[in-house]
């Protein structure tokens, strides 16, 4: 890059470096130093990890990554030498002289002989797993919760009888099961079928403990059953009508689209169906060989379960019952005939009309679902927007979008009481907004507005296990409830009510009940999505939580407009939007929205887990073109930020050395 007589301070006016060096030079530790065996002078040296702490205090770099560059920079220059053999300039216990204190005149090169570049200078590195909880604060259960109606889903029968959903309970609960005899003492008692519980009875059965599992009506739970994947059939299906309307712009002709929602029904039947024998009670109790007992479990005694009249005994017990459709004490409502995510999956006929109670994630995906099938879709709020615990930015393009597929909202509105006269008839909703009352019928009501804690009729009271209506069991760190020998999983003991939550609660319970693990759900890094269109996914902390830890942060928002793939998929509202720890490339947390959102917020989640930066994302190489390369140009932004103007004016006067 230059010859013996050309140096990185000639390009400098009025001798900036060499002030820079003669800071340094006073600040850093130069003496004779000793290494090795036998043992070798290495005179007037100073340590690389210890010049990287000045270099920092003296503001000539933000962090010491960035001053290992600078170092770098000064040792491919010849400011600073090797002592020993060349390597790079590091943050270690190397020495190091300056070239007026070295032996020989030779201008030292980095390991590999190259000169400084941009690549180099912005070169990935690894930050330090989080120290610090990382899972955002959610909006609280209700206040009113204790005081809702379970809508238990036992409540809610499976219809219509057809040969998908004959399959369906064949699988999740068959019609003849015959309970095992119990035989000795259990190594675990699970109590609940859901997600949380299958997991825990099939892996501590894989680890060779003798379990039962205990479920009072469909094996699978709330996800199999009425939850994830029954809405995510619909949400398929919605879809693809939304995009065949929207082929025009495409240049495909379509014509009129119509959806036939029998068959919509039918397909998510069927597609549920297929699933089910995965959550089988055959497949537990002849492949995996758990005890399943079908009915209800009670505690009787410090070590005992009943159920349907049969003693289990146990070393350790497992509350995973779940969560229920919470009904308000609305005036009117419990007269009127409406739905639930329990019953909403048995119809057959579009309702014309849908009114739908609440916006959490529920409601919001149902509610554009049906606008796309053709129903003329209100929502009540009693917020001024809709999906509370979500980024206001994303969840405002989420709401935008619904309203241009058709759907009505209602915000800042109190439910005043629900008139009907019964199946059949329109179903009138009384409502105040801004200090005035206002009616509108609907043929049919969703009620979304939130889950409440099974936590009734188990004996939990006889086995002193502490519970309340409204939050559920009480257990801690470890997912140990106040009974020692007895912990509780899912939605029954968490406010972040997902399957996937549920199911990592299962594998902290099954180390810490069977191996004294000491296992800790606040390490558990908990990502999520809403499916909407576009999607909503988030893992980390949001900006309201790092304000309210006093947190000190940056965030680096890609938004799509300008982005390849999503220009040419026509899908440009959304954005990653990541927050750093100020001074480092540290991910503290992380939300998009867009059409892949859920599937995009896994590459954080691992950076996070992984203790992978910002900076290292920034280094990814991601095909082209595709919607996740907003996640590497989010890299790209937090990068830029990492030149000093000093190292800025540094790397300019290199840069036109380069061009002498």
């Amino acid at each position: 890059m230059s010859d013996e007589n050309t140096n990185l301070g000639d390009a400098f006016a009025e001798g900036e470096l060499e002030t820079i060096i003669a800071n340094l030079r006073e600040k850093f530790t130069i003496k004779d130093r000793t290494h090795g065996f036998p043992r070798k002078n290495y005179p007037k040296s100073f340590v690389g990890r210890e010049a990287v702490s000045v270099i920092v205090s003296e503001g000539l770099a933000n962090s010491r990554e960035d001053a290992v560059q600078l170092g770098d920079m000064l040792l491919n220059e010849g400011v600073f030498q090797h002592v020993m053999k060349e390597h790079s300039f590091k943050d270690e216990k190397l020495y190091y002289r300056f070239k007026e204190d070295q032996d020989h005149g030779e201008t030292a090169k980095d390991f590999e002989g190259n000169p400084v570049s941009w690549a180099d200078f912005l070169a990935p590195f690894s930050g330090n797993p989080a120290t610090r909880s990382l899972q955002p604060n959610i909006p609280e259960r209700d206040p009113d919760l204790a005081n809702f109606a379970a809508d238990e889903l036992d409540a809610c029968g499976v219809e219509p009888l057809d040969e998908h959903n004959i399959k369906l309970l064949d699988n999740t609960h068959p019609r003849e099961w015959i309970d095992p005899e119990p035989d000795g003492k259990y190594n675990l008692v699970v109590i609940g079928a859901g997600a949380g519980g299958l997991v825990t009875a099939a892996g501590a059965a894989g680890v060779g403990a003798k379990v039962a599992l205990i479920e009072s009506h469909l094996l699978g739970g709330d996800c199999l059953n009425v939850g994830c994947v029954p809405s995510k059939a619909l949400i398929s299906a919605a879809r693809v009508a939304a995009t065949a309307r929207r082929a025009g712009e495409f240049g495909v002709n379509t014509g009129e689209v119509t959806v036939d929602f029998a068959k919509v029904m039918e397909r998510l039947r069927k597609l549920r169906a297929n699933i089910s024998p995965v959550d089988s009670a055959d497949r537990f109790s002849k492949e995996l060989g758990v005890d399943v007992f079908i009915g209800r479990g009670k505690f009787t005694g410090p070590d005992t379960v009943e159920v349907n009249g049969k003693t289990l005994k146990f070393a350790k017990a497992v509350v995973a019952t779940g969560g229920s459709a919470a009904v308000p004490p609305i005036e009117g409502l419990a007269e009127a005939p409406y739905l639930t995510n329990g019953n909403i999956f048995n119809l057959t006929e579009l309702p014309a009309r849908l009114g739908i109670i609440g916006a959490g994630p529920i409601g919001m995906e149902l509610a554009q679902c049906f606008q796309r099938f053709g129903s003329e879709v209100s929502v009540f709020s009693r917020r001024d927007g809709i999906l509370p615990k979500e980024d206001p930015e994303a969840a405002k393009i989420v709401e935008d979008s619904m309203r241009r597929d058709g759907v009505n909202f209602i915000l800042n509105s109190t439910y005043r009481k629900i008139i009907s006269d019964g199946p059949g008839n329109p179903i009138t909703v009384v409502y105040e907004q801004a200090g005035t009352e206002h009616t509108i019928e609907f043929d049919a009501i969703l009620v979304a507005t939130g889950r409440k804690p099974n936590v009734e009729g188990m004996g939990l009271e006889k086995v002193e296990v502490e519970y309340d209506k409204r939050n559920g069991i009480k257990v801690d760190d470890n997912l140990r409830t106040t009974n020692s020998r007895i912990f509780a999983v899912g939605d029954v003991a968490s406010k972040y009510q997902f399957t996937h939550m549920a199911d990592f609660m299962a594998r902290i319970v099954i180390r810490n009940s069977l191996f004294f693990g000491r296992d800790k759900f606040s390490d558990l890094l908990i990502p999520w999505a809403t499916y909407t269109d576009p999607e909503v996914a988030h893992v980390g902390l949001y900006e309201a939580d790092l304000k309210e830890q006093e947190i000190e942060y940056e965030t680096f928002t890609k938004t799509f407009e300008h982005l390849d793939r999503a220009i040419l998929e026509g899908e440009t509202e959304g954005f990653v939007k990541i927050h750093v720890e100020k001074g480092s490339d540290k991910i503290l947390g992380a939300t998009i929205v867009g059409s892949h959102a859920g599937d995009m917020i896994s590459e954080i989640s691992v950076a996070i887990k992984a203790g992978m930066g910002l900076g290292t994302l920034a280094g990814v190489i991601h095909p082209y073109p595709t919607i996740a390369e907003a996640i590497r140009q989010s890299g790209d932004l937090y990068s830029r930020t990492r030149l000093t103007p000093m190292v800025q004016k540094i790397f300019n006067r290199l840069t036109a050395l380069q061009r002498a």
